[in-house]
């Protein structure tokens, strides 16, 4: 193969990626668009910094010590990063690449003043803009400056940043290769940037441009403020004209100067309105193009535009594809199911083909399409009722786009005389369900026979055929959980226990008294689960061996070796036992290919050790017992007190009854999420089986390849004996991006991400607010954990994560209190603090970055806000 040194601008397209960098195939590309200006350059291919860095062969040696190097060990990747810049800019430039480039600089004048750009292959990718993660050279004038500059910019390639960026993003600095941009300068009456989306609420129907006097670089470099600019449907909605005092100007003889701008010109607009539309005109064009929403850099030449480099938004949320023009409100699937990470795409159709109603993909994460319910009055006020309740935050952010009167449809009530929808404050009774426990009992043993039928027939299917039956169990799956009595039953608990709180509240003005009258309620699966362990910790606490043997475990097969060590059999079978129980389940469960604690028993044992340290013989009963015992001294002092008030008597009744209800069902509502993962643990043990045969027959590298294929893919796969390799590393790759991306509790189709606030006066300055849901006020060390694997509690401790869902419950009995970013009353989470009394306060921005581990913070669980305590 013949290398090729240089390649004018106008020979590259996006399918030179590997030869030019990405920001030279994007400027090839624009050169290429019909009325696109594009300053005339070249690039000097990566096939030239190959050749450099052959000429050190010591350079590989530290690329491998870079490469073993803790992303978070900045004075490690500093310094050895230096050595290897020093190394490649101490490279003389061979003269046959030397006078390669030389020949194309005289194609745009010898002496002409140039800008000098790195262009890595893993830049301004769809994935990852590595933006300013390389350097950048402007007005560089001279075969013998420009020679120098090209070394500077391959050893850009390794400036801390870069090196840092790549670590953390998983990608290897061997398969990186940097190119540059030779290209003409421009000297520009304005300069700036140009968003085809809005980069803050991700709007895509919103353009944004940032402009100011001279080169991009004082808008860069942050040393003005930008004027900024709101574009819409063609016409500027919005700007905030900056006092521009100071700007870059290029020097005749090379380089670039800072420059005082006169008072007069200061508070001028860099750009008129008209010019402001014209380029958002050109970004759309080019938007258009590239396909995606573009960060866009310009400058203003003789009122014309010229176009120095586009790169694709990485940070925007995707948007739910639906194949039609009308507008969408979508809410978070993972905000209500206490799991916001991305999910991969097996886990997406899964649990779309399970889910009770139909769900949109982006980023990742799954969302359902509100729009419908939010057309017609009546099921509006239901479906915010029913999202206040659950997340104020959700409610809200509806709320700011219906104040959009054009933006959701109004369309009347299909019939006007229908019910009421549900709320906290309906009549007692109006749901014909008893207040009986067999009726839980009776669910619970439904779930448990259509189980024991699942993993009874499924142990002979295999290949297409497993296909076949999966679907009709995805059908028996949606058929138990939407069951009526299920959701009446579910429903009776949670409506009880807003009716107490609303009317409580109203009677003895006790906030929230609901949370003492659940402690201890029966059934509920979660909280067991949590004493549970409690009472392995009981098993392993008096064997000293075992205990010191858990201390340092790391092998997943470690419950093979504690048979050998004095007392482990009796540790072993206790583990087992609770894995027989519990072991399907794990954090993030709604996505099918997680590691559930089955397969990866070491996620428990730093729980396991917590306990054995912090509680007494006998805690699990004691516990249980304590919050028995406190739940019905609570309901004895709610109703002697209700009985003193004016028609007392009635109260009474009514609150005892309702009493009665909650604590028949509210723990039942754990229940059909333990059904859903224990059916989800029995398809991947089936799936998983059938990719170790894809594995043997040499169709698949590695069983886990599945995870990245949908239900209906990995089904073709298993049929055709074939697989699509490209597409499984494409996947890979966007999951690895979407974990950048914070999803919204409400997205709509135009691709603005809407937040929701709590719009409260009652909390004290400088508290973080959120949303109460397990009553009282604790103070103690705040322990941020994101990972439960790596929890290390101490008794007292406050448990500060992003979210819980029930695989987090172990943890609760060792805890004095929780906060967590995502949540709402009703979610596994608050169910859980209440049962064991934990003051919580949930859904609090941010919390994990605000708050420090180890500070001391005052959980404040009834009325919703946390302190941090000095």
């Amino acid at each position: 193969m013949i290398e090729q040194y240089v390649l004018d601008l106008q020979e590259v397209d996006e399918t030179q990626v590997a030869v030019v960098g990405g920001k030279g195939a994007h400027l090839g590309v624009l050169s290429r668009i019909e009325g696109i200006r594009v300053p005339g350059g070249f690039c000097v291919t990566t096939d030239a910094f190959r050749r450099i860095m052959a000429e050190a062969p010591s350079i590989d040696d530290r690329l491998d010590q870079l490469s073993r190097l803790n992303p978070d060990d900045r004075e490690a990747i500093g310094t050895l990063s230096a050595r290897i810049r020093r190394t490649i800019e101490g490279i003389a430039i061979p003269g046959d690449l030397a006078a390669a480039i030389t020949r194309a600089l005289a194609q745009l004048g010898e002496q002409a003043a140039c800008a000098v750009r790195s262009s890595a292959t893993a830049e301004d990718l769809p994935t990852a803009s590595f933006a300013g993660q390389q350097d950048t050279y402007l007005n560089v004038v001279g075969p013998t400056a420009i020679l120098r500059h090209v070394s500077r910019c391959w050893a850009s390639l390794f400036t801390e940043r870069a090196v840092t960026y790549r670590q953390r993003n998983g990608i290897d600095h061997r398969t990186v290769h940097m190119a540059v941009v030779v290209q003409q300068m421009v000297f520009p009456h304005a300069a700036g940037i140009l968003f085809t989306a809005d980069p803050v609420t991700g709007n895509r129907k919103v353009a944004t441009v940032d402009a100011g006097f001279g080169l991009g670089e004082a808008l860069v470099s942050g040393l003005v403020n930008p004027d900024v600019f709101k574009v819409r449907d063609g016409e500027v909605v919005a700007k905030a004209i900056a006092a521009k005092q100071r700007a870059v100007h290029a020097l005749p003889d090379g380089g670039t100067r800072e420059v005082a701008i006169d008072s007069q010109r200061q508070e001028q607009p860099a750009l008129t309105d008209a010019q402001v539309v014209r380029l958002v005109q050109l970004g759309r064009r080019i938007e258009a193009h590239f396909g995606r929403p573009q960060d866009i850099e310009w400058c203003l030449v003789d009122d014309g535009f010229q176009i120095v480099q586009s790169r694709p938004i990485t940070t925007l949320f995707p948007i739910p594809e639906t194949g039609d023009q009308e507008n969408h409100v979508y809410v978070s699937v993972g905000h209500q199911q206490m799991m916001t990470d991305p999910m991969k795409p097996l886990g997406l159709s899964v649990w779309q083909l399970t889910a009770m109603a139909p769900m949109y993909e982006a980023g990742g994460r799954l969302f359902v399409d509100a729009t419908r319910r939010l057309a017609t009055p009546a099921s509006r006020a239901a479906l915010l009722d029913v999202m206040g309740r659950g997340d104020p935050l959700v409610r809200d952010a509806l709320e700011t786009v219906l104040d959009r009167d054009d933006f959701v449809p109004s369309l009347p009530d299909a019939d006007p005389g229908g019910p009421p929808a549900r709320g906290a404050s309906a009549p007692i009774g109006t749901d014909p369900i008893e207040t009986d426990r067999a009726i839980v009992m009776e669910l619970i043993e439904r779930s448990r026979a259509s189980i024991a039928a699942l993993e009874r027939d499924i142990r002979t299917k295999t290949g297409p055929a497993l296909f076949d039956f999966l679907l009709e169990a995805f059908e028996e799956h949606k058929r138990v959980l939407g069951d009526p009595l299920n959701m009446r039953a579910i429903m009776a608990g949670m409506e009880a226990t807003w009716w107490l709180n609303d009317k409580l509240e109203e009677w003895l003005g006790e906030k929230n008294a609901a949370d003492t009258l659940t402690l201890s309620a029966p059934d509920n699966v979660t909280s067991q689960m949590g004493l549970a362990l409690l009472d392995v910790a009981d098993v392993i606490r008096p064997r000293s061996e075992v205990v010191a043997f858990l201390q340092g475990v790391e092998d997943e097969n470690f419950l093979d070796e504690l048979a050998g060590l004095a007392g482990g059999t009796e540790a072993r079978d206790a583990i087992e036992g609770y894995l027989d129980r519990y072991g399907m389940r794990c954090v993030g469960e709604i996505d099918i290919t997680r590691p559930r604690w089955r397969e990866r028993p070491t996620t428990l044992v730093p729980v396991i050790l917590d306990n054995v340290r912090n509680f007494e013989p006998g805690a699990a009963e004691r516990r249980f017992e304590e919050g028995r015992q406190k739940a019905q001294k609570k309901e004895q002092d709610v109703l002697s007190r209700l009985r003193a008030l004016p028609d007392g008597d009635r109260k009474a009744d009514e609150a005892k009854r309702m009493i009665d209800r909650v604590r028949t069902f509210i723990g039942y509502r754990e229940y059909p999420k333990y059904g859903i993962v224990s059916r989800y643990f029995v398809y991947k043990q089936a799936l998983l089986a059938e990719a170790e045969c894809l594995v043997r027959a040499d169709v698949l590298s590695e069983k886990e390849d599945i995870f990245y294929l949908t239900f209906q893919e990995l089904h073709d796969v298993v049929r055709s004996n074939q697989v699509d390799d490209q597409l499984i590393q494409q996947r890979k790759d966007a999951f690895r991006s979407y974990h950048a991306l914070t999803p919204p509790r409400v997205l709509t189709s135009d691709g603005e991400a809407v937040t929701g606030a709590y719009r409260r006066d009652d909390v004290p300055a400088g508290a973080l607010t959120g949303l109460p849901v397990s009553a009282g006020t604790i103070e103690g060390r705040a322990r941020v954990i994101l990972d439960m694997a790596e929890a290390d509690l101490e008794a007292g401790d406050i448990l500060v994560t992003a979210f819980t869902d029930p695989s987090w419950s172990p943890l609760f009995v060792g805890i004095k209190g929780l906060v967590t970013e995502v949540g709402g009353l009703m979610t596994h989470g608050a169910v859980i603090a209440r049962e064991y009394g934990l003051p919580a306060v949930v859904g609090v921005e941010r919390a994990t970055r605000l708050i420090r581990d180890g500070q001391r913070i005052r959980v404040h669980g009834t009325d919703g806000y946390v302190e941090i305590l000095p």
